[in-house]
C-alpha cells in the first residue's frame, strides 16, 4: 500500500462500505457484477458526497469558517448531504438551487428544509453561466453580516473533494484482494466529475489495475474529460508534496467516459431507466435513482447486452446513492 499524507479529514461516513457480488443479476447478464455500496455511507447521509465532504468540511473548519455555501439542482444529493452535515457540525448552510420549486417539497429538497438550510432557487436558464457570481455574491453578503463563509462547488468536485474517492480506492484495493478479484473495469455515474477524478487518481496510486469508466448523466465525453483532468491537475498542484503520480504525472492518466446514456438531459430519464431500476430492485433488493445511478447502471447493462464487456468477466459498479431522488418521480414507477 502506498504511503500518503492526507490533509485534514473528518469521520462522517460509515466506512468501509460493503462490497458484494450481484449474484442474480450476474447470472441473468452473463457478467460478474460487483457493487461498492456507497449508498450505505449513512442513512439520510447516504451516498458518495459524504466521502468528499469529510475532507471539504475539515478544510472549512481549518479555515475558521462558520457558514457553507453550495449549489445544485432542486434534488441535489450533494446539497442534502451538505445541509445535514452542516447542521451536525454547527455551520449555517446556504443552498443555491437550480429549478422552479414544486408546490410540495419532496425528496432531497424536503430534507434540505428540515435541516434548516437557507434556500434560494433560480431558473434553469443561465444558471450555470451566472453561478460563480451568485456564489460570490452570497459570500459577500454573509461577510457583511460578520460571517465567514466557505464556498463548496457543485458536488464538492474540486481539488479538496478529490481526496474522498482517492481515499476510497484504499478500500477497493482491500476489497479486490479479499475477493481475489481483477476486474475488467470500474463503472460509475459521472455528474460533476469529482468522484471520477478521485477514483482515477486512486486507481493509479493504489494500482487497482483497471480503468475507471464514467457513464455521463448530463454533459458529453469531451466536457467530462476536460473537467476530470482539470480537477486532477488542480489536486496535483495543491498537494504535490503529499503524493506524486508517476514520472509523467496527470497527463499519463486516461479518462474514460461514455455519453451514450444521458437520455433527454440532466435529471431526465427515459422509460428504460425506470425499468432497469425496477428490475434491479426485484433482482437484488438494491434501489437506484433516475438521475445518477439508474442511468449509469442502465448504461452498464446496455454495454453488456451490446457485447462491449466480455462475457464471464468481472466488473465493479460504484453505487453512489441517490435514493431520495426516487420519491419525486414516484409516478414513473407505477405499473412497471
Amino acid at each position: 500500500m502506498p504511503h500518503l499524507t492526507y490533509p485534514p479529514k473528518l469521520s462522517l461516513a460509515n466506512i468501509p462500505t460493503p462490497f458484494q457480488k450481484l449474484e442474480r443479476a450476474s447470472r441473468a447478464l452473463g457478467v460478474n457484477i460487483w457493487i461498492k455500496r456507497d449508498d450505505l455511507t449513512g442513512s439520510v447521509l447516504s451516498g458518495n458526497k459524504i466521502r468528499k465532504l469529510e475532507f471539504t468540511l475539515a478544510q472549512a473548519q481549518l479555515e475558521g469558517c462558520d457558514a457553507l455555501i453550495t449549489c445544485g439542482g432542486l434534488q441535489s444529493n450533494h446539497c442534502r448531504a451538505t445541509a445535514l452535515l452542516g447542521a451536525q457540525l454547527g455551520f449555517e448552510v446556504h443552498l443555491i438551487l437550480r429549478g422552479k420549486p414544486p408546490l410540495e417539497f419532496d425528496g432531497n429538497l424536503l430534507l434540505d428544509t428540515i435541516a434548516g438550510a437557507h434556500i434560494e432557487t433560480f431558473s434553469t436558464q443561465g444558471f450555470t453561466q451566472q453561478l460563480s457570481q451568485r456564489l460570490e455574491g452570497k459570500a459577500q453578503t454573509l461577510r457583511s453580516l460578520g460571517r465567514k463563509p466557505y464556498i463548496i462547488p457543485t458536488g464538492a468536485s474540486d481539488d479538496v473533494g478529490c481526496w474522498g474517492y482517492l481515499h476510497a480506492c484504499a478500500e477497493l484495493h482491500q476489497d479486490f484482494e479479499r475477493c481475489d478479484l481483477e476486474p475488467e473495469a470500474i463503472y460509475l455515474a459521472t455528474g460533476s466529475g469529482g468522484t471520477q477524478a478521485g477514483l482515477t487518481l486512486g486507481a493509479e496510486i493504489f494500482e487497482l489495475g483497471c480503468p475507471v469508466v464514467g457513464i455521463a448523466v448530463c454533459d458529453d465525453t469531451a466536457y467530462f474529460q476536460r473537467k476530470v483532468r482539470r480537477d486532477m491537475e488542480s489536486w496535483q498542484r495543491r498537494y504535490r508534496a503529499n503524493c506524486e503520480i508517476g514520472e509523467a504525472g496527470i497527463d499519463a492518466l486516461d479518462i474514460h467516459v461514455l455519453d451514450d446514456y444521458i437520455g433527454p438531459g440532466y435529471a431526465q430519464a427515459g422509460e428504460e431507466v425506470y425499468q432497469t431500476i425496477t428490475w434491479l430492485a426485484r433482482q437484488e433488493g438494491i434501489v437506484l435513482d433516475p438521475v445518477y445511478t439508474g442511468k449509469a447502471f442502465h448504461g452498464l447493462v446496455s454495454e453488456i447486452k451490446l457485447g462491449n464487456i466480455n462475457a464471464g468477466s468481472d466488473v465493479v459498479f460504484i453505487h453512489t446513492g441517490g435514493v431520495f431522488g426516487v420519491f419525486p418521480d414516484r409516478a414513473r414507477f407505477i405499473g412497471l
